[in-house]
């Protein structure tokens, strides 16, 4: 019986394919479903950023609120139609999410070969602070999506001969957008000066035709044009895009340090919303591997490009140490870069040998266990039971849901944000007690003139060990005269 060559078999020659379709299954499992399971409520971030979202209307927009447009109407459209809920606030960068892995995957498997880009993928995309960064209901993820999808859009027209002119209206358009995310204008600034340094680059777009590059023009004249208008109006946005808007000079160096620690501390005593260490030891050993091989041709654009980011990614945490999460994109260039050169240096070892080309299928194999399981571990536990972290979020919406149908809710704090409740619900919000409630729902207790009219019927608690009781549930009493 004649064998059947390993090259014509079904599982060898879509080896590649299957295995994006089983990393894509898994990836949208677990972003669907991971960031409810693990981050137990809101943060103080997300709660201003629904807030702001779902108040949006028209004339704010004509008058020049156009910070984090994109993301704010697409958050205010899951609120609207959803009703308010950790998950509609989340739903977004959910989806921002999902679009960001496929992006980071076209990106890589555009550079590298497909063994390489599978491989790397797996760890990025499965990886904690990217899982955390796709559940987190804030434009965050923004400031990683617009970098991302300009690079692959950039990669489609560097590295084709006659580049499609609709690539380059694409890449116009996703510029125009980005610059009004905070920090992007630094990242335009950061495309040219990179392609006028870079030999290669200069090149192409001086091969390009030249209807993209005049699109291209006109596109961002008016971006900047329509940007112009709006800090002419307001002032402040300027201070938003470039710098947080609590950025002192003097905290720069500062901002860069506790970015740093939560990068690479285990013992960080920051309140952030982050896990730390933002990078585990093997990623990080991979991405020292990746730094050290594009030493060789650094001034090709994809070995030189991963490291000039670093340094985009150092400056903007300087001015809001929350964007050190900007470093899941070169990390994964070099994550890329690192597994390309060890795997390059065990072929190199058996250049004509397939069994010991197989047998790199077991180190792999067991390192890369050793890092997605730990980390989707961390992702799960350590947003439920670490100290540090769970306390910079609260569960308090998701206990008036399953608890509150149709009592009157009293609140002093965020109030814009729960009043949301009222367009989904029953529930009648307010922040004064005016005339009688049957039943009153209060977070937090009433004062001594308010209880004296109402009697405490129940206290709903949620499990968190510190201020555990969110809801003080009261019923009206009729005060008898002479009492």
């Amino acid at each position: 019986m004649k064998k059947t060559p390993i090259s014509k078999l079904f599982l060898y020659r879509y080896r590649f394919i299957i295995g994006y379709i089983v990393l894509g299954l898994a990836f949208g499992i677990l972003l669907i479903g991971l960031p409810l399971v693990a981050q137990k409520g809101l943060s103080g971030a997300e709660i201003e950023s629904a807030t702001s979202s779902y108040y949006l209307g028209k004339d704010g927009i004509i008058n020049g609120d156009l910070v984090d447009l994109p993301y704010r109407l697409l958050q205010k459209f899951s609120i609207t139609f959803l009703g308010l809920s950790a998950y509609s606030i989340k739903l977004p960068s959910v989806l921002m999410g999902l679009l960001l892995g496929f992006l980071l995957i076209l990106l890589l498997n555009r550079w590298f070969k497909s063994n390489v880009s599978l491989l790397a993928s797996c760890l990025v995309v499965l990886s904690t602070p990217f899982l955390f960064l796709a559940g987190n209901g804030t434009p965050l993820i923004m400031i990683v999506f617009w970098p991302t999808l300009l690079l692959w859009l950039g990669s489609k027209i560097q590295g084709e001969k006659r580049p499609k002119p609709s690539y380059s209206f694409f890449f116009a358009i996703a510029m125009l957008l980005s610059i009004f995310t905070p920090y992007m204008i630094y990242f335009a600034v950061f495309c040219v000066m990179f392609v006028l340094l870079q030999p290669h680059l200069r090149f192409v777009i001086k091969d390009l035709p030249k209807l993209p590059l005049v699109l291209v023009g006109l596109m961002m004249l008016g971006g900047f044009t329509v940007l112009g208008i709006s800090i002419f109006n307001h002032p402040e946005v300027l201070q938003e895009l470039l710098f947080a808007s609590d950025f002192h000079i003097g905290n720069f160096f500062g901002n860069i340090g506790a970015g740093l620690a939560l990068m690479f501390s285990w013992h960080n005593s920051l309140e952030s919303v982050f896990l730390s260490p933002l990078v585990s030891l093997p990623i990080f050993a991979l991405v020292l591997i990746g730094l050290f091989s594009t030493t060789k041709g650094f001034f090709a654009s994809r070995n030189s490009i991963a490291s000039v980011l670093i340094v985009f990614c150092l400056i903007i945490t300087g001015f809001n140490p929350d964007a050190i999460i900007f470093f899941i994109l070169p990390f994964s260039i070099l994550v890329a870069h690192g597994l390309k050169y060890l795997l390059e240096k065990w072929y190199g070892l058996f250049p004509e040998n397939p069994y010991a080309r197989i047998s790199a299928l077991f180190p792999l194999t067991i390192l890369f266990g050793i890092i997605i399981i730990p980390g989707l571990l961390q992702y799960v536990y350590g947003y439920r039971y670490n100290p540090s972290v769970v306390n910079e979020f609260s569960d308090k919406l998701s206990v008036i849901r399953r608890n509150l149908n149709d009592e009157t809710l009293l609140v002093t704090d965020n109030y814009d944000f729960y009043k949301i409740l009222e367009a989904s619900s029953d529930i009648k919000v307010t922040d004064k007690l005016e005339g009688k409630a049957d039943k009153l729902a209060v977070l937090g207790k009433l004062d001594d003139n308010a209880s004296a009219s109402y009697q405490l019927s129940r206290i709903i608690t949620s499990p968190r060990m510190d201020n555990s009781d969110i809801i003080y549930l009261y019923t009206y009493t009729e005060k008898v005269e002479g009492e």
